[in-house]
């Protein structure tokens, strides 16, 4: 029996709205090698599959029928509702940096390849039957689907696909118009449903065909119709493939979304069993008080808490006590993000490691989880909490070797300490020995307190830093951590801004310190130094700015790894280098997730590993919906 469903309510990025109704895809037959004959070229096999995984076997194949984690008999209808902080004055999610998106706005929109929730690295074929690429991966062909259709009733073709790619480069971020003019030598349609993408000569092979499968379908015709460009505001959105469409909007109010009847890929063995709304409501708030308010009275009826306070004290309240509400917490198999306090690693004053080192020694995590988390969260150390994937110890085996060429470029200590963890705390909110210890990082810093205790360089100026935020629920985290600082001599400034303020400042780097979190990943590839680049630390996704040459190098080397193990490798000797570097002050993470709902939503026996999935695999039990009504349990 499907047990009772939960809710969910994730703190999302405003450039890159939540995306998680994009799983599922369409593809036909099995992977297998043909000899390229016909081409003339070479004796080179070609390799066509319905999937691609760069490590390992594909798990699913069309014959399957459904995803494993998916109740493919699940019903459908009623209304997902959830709630949102802040506001929005755009639809368009792709305008990094130039108005705030709205919430789910990339759902009506399909990529051509899509990945699974239960399997690291495998991506299916969505809006392509196959793909066929060499076994030198010099090139990749994707045969489309003839039966995809946008929302408005034309036909998706090649053009399409082949449209985006142009736009993407021309009016994209930066960072992706530099990734595929160093990678890509040329986009050809073959056929209208053919399309090739050919690779330069002398670049990593990895991470291309995967990115190129990622490539969305936007309609070509809608855009040379209306003139929109991808690089701007605006609440007209074009049509898309996806199962649902825009139906209402009220702006910095209320998104509707709505099932699109006739959706293509409804019968489709990735698409079985998702989808299953027929409507997703997202209502915006002014502030967490005021959202979970609105959950409490039924007025959004899916929530996932971020929230400790909330978690351990606040749900009791009339509707959990008639046991209209249903409280859970679900396993996360999901890398945690690497959350922490960033430096803005452009600002010269946070150039000093020690300095950096000194500013994170002041805040106590263990005071901090006890006495303000209720003692629900493990304190981070590595920017990838995996075993696999975590840099433990002294480097050895194969991590060494990669380290080992670039000793003159890292300091010793990379070599001869343990990999970085962060420091201990005591049970007093100001731990004594730390502040000691942050006193003498200073010192070798060049500051030292003056007659008012504020710390001062050797031309006598203060060492001032703001601290900005947007969410009131950090406040009693951070406030704290500012008290212990101004006691180090730190003139900080905590400088709470609403939401399109902060998104302004962060994406322009106009920012001294902040709350943050990197996303990693199982499997690494291009997008890495696009968070970590020396040539994209100006990039929205590079958060703090950061650049180190040798991480450079070692993502380059990644691309060429082969096997899992050798880009585990890779990611440990990066992890440990960027641990050393220290310009993110690890905080904690949660391994699980707290969900919340109103009792009316199901989901399958054994969810995902890698996803909730409460958007796009639960659904509502239809006779639970009508009692909560009846009962006056939602508004």
């Amino acid at each position: 029996m499907p047990k009772t469903a939960m809710s969910v309510s994730l703190r999302l990025s405003p450039i890159s709205p939540y995306q998680m109704l994009a799983i599922g895809a369409v593809s036909l037959g099995t992977a297998f090698a043909l000899p390229n004959l016909a081409k003339g070229e070479s004796h080179e096999k070609i390799i066509v599959s319905h999937g691609y995984n760069e490590y390992d076997e594909l798990k699913y194949s069309p014959e399957d029928g459904h995803l494993g984690y998916v109740n493919p008999d699940a019903p459908t209808g009623g209304e997902f509702s959830i709630a949102w902080i802040g506001t929005f004055d755009s639809m368009n999610p792709y305008a990094t940096g130039i108005g705030t998106p709205g919430l789910l706005s990339t759902t009506m929109y399909e990529d051509m390849m899509v990945p699974t929730s239960d399997e690291v690295g495998s991506t299916y074929c969505l809006l392509c039957t196959t793909l066929e690429y060499p076994e030198s991966q010099d090139w990749v062909i994707f045969n489309l689907r003839d039966d995809v259709k946008f929302s408005d009733g034309t036909p998706m073709t090649g053009a399409d696909i082949l449209f985006a790619f142009e736009l993407l480069k021309e009016q994209g971020t930066p960072s992706y118009a530099a990734f595929v003019n160093a990678n890509v030598e040329s986009a050809e349609l073959l056929d209208p449903y053919k399309i090739k993408f050919t690779f330069k000569e002398g670049v990593p092979r990895r991470s291309l065909i995967t990115t190129m499968g990622s490539l969305p379908a936007w309609p070509k015709h809608w855009y040379e119709e209306t003139g929109a460009r991808l690089d701007e505001s605006r609440l007209e959105i074009g049509p898309g493939t996806g199962e649902y469409v825009l139906d209402e909007i009220d702006v910095g109010r209320q998104i509707i979304y709505k099932r699109n009847p006739d959706y293509w890929g409804a019968d489709h063995y990735l698409k079985v069993g998702h989808g299953n709304y027929d409507e997703i409501r997202v209502e915006y708030f002014g502030d967490t008080i005021a959202a979970f308010e609105g959950f409490k009275a039924g007025e959004v009826t899916f929530r996932q808490e971020n929230s400790s306070l909330n978690w351990a004290t606040n749900y009791e309240f009339p509707a959990l006590d008639k046991g209209w509400v249903v409280k859970a917490t679900l396993p996360n198999g999901n890398l945690p993000p690497a959350r922490g306090f960033i430096f803005n690693m452009q600002d010269e004053k946070f150039a000093d490691r020690n300095l950096r080192l000194a500013i994170g020694r002041m805040f106590n995590f263990n005071w901090t989880n006890q006495n303000l988390q209720y003692g629900l969260f493990q304190q981070r150390e590595a920017f990838w909490e995996n075993e696999r994937l975590k840099a433990t110890g002294l480097p050895e085996g194969r991590e060494l070797e990669l380290l080992e060429p670039y000793r003159d470029q890292l300091p010793e200590e990379i070599f001869t300490e343990e990999a970085f963890v962060p420091h201990e705390s005591g049970d007093r909110p100001l731990d004594r020995r730390n502040l000691r210890a942050a006193l003498a990082l200073m010192e070798e810093a060049g500051y030292t307190p003056g007659s008012d205790g504020l710390l001062r360089d050797a031309d006598g100026n203060v060492l001032s830093i703001e601290f900005i935020e947007d969410t009131q629920s950090m406040d009693r985290i951070i406030l704290p951590y500012m008290e212990n600082l101004k006691s180090l001599g730190v003139d900080i400034v905590y400088n709470r801004i609403d939401p399109a303020q902060y998104q302004d400042r962060t994406q322009n780097k106009d920012f001294e310190m902040r709350d943050a979190a990197y996303t990693v990943g199982l499997v690494e590839g291009s997008g890495l130094s696009q968070r970590f680049g020396c040539e994209d630390r100006n990039d929205v996704f590079n958060d703090a700015g950061y650049c180190n040459p040798v991480v450079d190098a070692l993502a380059e080397s990644l691309l060429r790894v082969e096997t899992y193990d050798e880009m585990a490798a890779h990611i440990r000797a990066i992890d440990r280098i960027m641990r050393y570097d220290y310009f993110v002050i690890p905080v904690w993470y949660l391994p699980e997730s707290w969900v919340a709902h109103y009792d009316m939503y199901e989901y399958p026996d054994e969810l995902p590993p890698f996803d909730v999935g409460f958007l796009d695999i639960w659904w509502i039990n239809a006779e639970k919906e009508q009692a909560l009504k009846a009962e006056g349990a939602l508004k």
